[in-house]
């Protein structure tokens, strides 16, 4: 059971921290290259796709990472699982609170109808995402090694 779960959390999880880090460094660095209309939509449309995507798959693992502290607990996996739960609830709650907010704005910037500092508040979101892909990065490792450890 706890290696069953153990593959499908970090599974899971690190397909959701691959798409993170593609966004982080390969996506929005190739929309910030676009002209500047197609960057704003660009960059509305994937806030609008992952928006919709992203709070279930952090909740799922999440949930799973919780899930595999659980049945391995009292063994040397639990503790870095535990640690790569509590990391990726730092992750979702700086999500929710910083990130967030500026992505529910970007959704409906246009070339034609945007605020004035949504350069900066493209910046601030690629620095928070940064932080953020740093943190879930580091969550990942420890469940790899919470299921080699099993």
């Amino acid at each position: 059971m706890a290696f069953v779960l153990a593959v499908t959390a970090a599974s899971v999880f690190g397909l959701m921290v691959g798409v993170e880090f593609a966004v982080a460094f390969v996506i929005n660095p190739i929309m910030l290259r676009l002209p500047f209309g197609a960057s704003l939509v660009a960059r509305a449309d994937g806030a609008r796709m992952l928006g919709r995507a992203m709070p279930i798959w952090y909740v799922g693992s999440l949930i799973l990472i919780a899930a595999l502290t659980a049945v391995t607990w009292g063994t040397p996996s639990a503790a870095a699982a535990l640690v790569a739960a509590v990391l990726l609830a730092i992750s979702v709650v700086m999500s929710v609170v910083l990130l967030v907010p500026i992505s529910k704005r970007s959704i409906t910037w246009t070339a034609e109808s945007h605020p004035d500092d949504w350069r900066e508040q493209q910046q601030r979101w690629d620095l928070l995402h940064f932080a953020r892909v740093a943190i879930i990065v580091v969550a990942f490792v420890l469940v790899v090694a919470a299921a080699t450890m099993l």
